[in-house]
């Protein structure tokens, strides 16, 4: 018995131009190898919708002549088959990125898309922990690892999400060569999108991953991963994962007390004590000051919660 023939979503023109679109979001806009499949897989929903839609498989110039009316039913059955509102947005990000793509290149024409508005997703506030929890969650890594150079690894690895404000694909991007310097200063990282940018390296964290260092039982090659699992492989994200839940049962934290949540306790305990966005947003390499703005919020949060906590008439 034959199998059926895969069911075309798309005109070859159309076929040829994605392959182009996805290599340049690898080679130019450098997304991670996990949104750029991401983006491939919402065109090709987008796609497979369009083949029903129009009834036949689309090419080029069918993705110049789409109406809003069309892009709203595509998210209407999206929204219909369970997706929430972030995914919708992403889903509506990546059709948009296609089609930008082919304007650029001259082969559509389409206002179409930027009139449709994504749907808004319930804004969520980040988690931080208190100064107190991420100071014992950064001293306490002993308490979730037998043996003496893993302990230093997760806590190393720790102070630096907490210490620098990292985040987890950051610190363990690094090598041994770029490793802190043991008495602070500065730090070369490469953040999303193949970014670089400067933080600071406060002794203590310094000094905590120059311990690891010197206990870590593997040769470190320069140009090699600076943390490593127990098989001498790259460290996974993880691992530092599962350390920090087990450091959430031996210290009573709440489940929101996450790897990354100490990069929110590093924004919002700098904003609390005074530092200012613009200087936020470069430390934590947000693109945008409107990400870093959420801090506020939770700044403001707490705030309130320390009025009604210590005055008389709260």
């Amino acid at each position: 018995m034959t199998e059926p023939a895969p069911l075309l979503t798309r005109a070859p023109d159309l076929a040829a131009a994605i392959a182009d679109w996805q290599d340049w979001l690898a080679a130019v806009r450098r997304l991670s190898p996990r949104t750029a499949l991401a983006y491939g897989r919402d065109a090709d929903d987008f796609l497979r919708f369009l083949t029903g839609h129009l009834g036949a498989p689309p090419g080029v110039a069918d993705l110049g002549r789409l109406t809003p009316a069309d892009f709203r039913a595509f998210l209407a059955r999206r929204r219909q088959a369970g997706l929430a509102a972030p995914s919708l947005a992403r889903s509506l990000s990546g059709i948009r990125s296609l089609i930008r793509f082919l304007e650029k290149r001259g082969k559509v024409e389409s206002a179409a898309v930027t009139a449709v508005a994504a749907p808004k997703a319930p804004r969520r506030l980040p988690r931080p922990l208190g100064v107190a929890d991420a100071l014992a969650v950064v001293s306490g890594a002993d308490l979730a690892a037998e043996e003496p150079w893993v302990a230093a690894r997760d806590g190393a690895v720790l102070a630096l999400l907490y210490g620098s404000g990292l985040r987890i694909s950051e610190a363990l991007a690094l090598t041994a060569a770029g490793a802190p310097p043991e008495t602070g200063g500065a730090l070369r990282v490469t953040g999303k999108g193949g970014k670089t940018r400067l933080v600071p390296v406060l002794p203590a964290v310094g000094r905590a991953v120059a311990t690891y260092v010197r206990l870590c039982p593997f040769r470190l090659a320069p140009d090699g991963p600076l943390f490593r699992g127990v098989k001498g492989g790259p460290l996974s994200p993880r691992i530092v994962q599962l350390a920090m839940q087990r450091l959430r049962g031996a210290l009573g934290l709440p489940p929101t007390a996450t790897p990354h949540a100490l990069r929110h306790s590093f924004a919002t305990h700098l904003l609390g004590s005074g530092g200012d966005l613009r200087t936020i947003q470069e430390l934590l390499g947000h693109a945008n000051l409107s990400t870093t703005q959420v801090y506020t919020s939770v700044d403001a949060e707490r705030l309130v919660a320390a009025w009604k906590g210590a005055h008389p008439r709260a």
